[in-house]
């Protein structure tokens, strides 16, 4: 079962935000093919959820998405590559 808990970021009148830790091994991390040569990385972990994070700074988390909501991102994305 997923955990949820307020984020230390929200306010104290109920303007809140919630959060929850999703385990990602770190063997599950690859540069994403589109990203810059200089360093200038994303990464990706591909699963049931898509998760996204900054190569050089990795500390502070990363973005999940549902695979319906990384479709939805992708596809208009990919269009715009032709």
């Amino acid at each position: 079962m997923t955990r949820w808990f307020k984020s230390s970021y929200s306010g104290g009148d109920n303007n809140c935000v919630e959060v929850t830790h999703a385990p990602v091994p770190s063997n599950s991390w690859h540069t994403a093919s589109y990203s810059a040569a200089h360093g200038e990385c994303v990464e990706v972990a591909e699963g049931p959820t898509t998760g996204i994070r900054d190569t050089q700074n990795r500390e502070l988390g990363a973005l999940f998405f549902g695979a319906d909501e990384w479709r939805a991102f992708l596809t208009p994305t990919q269009n715009s590559m032709r």
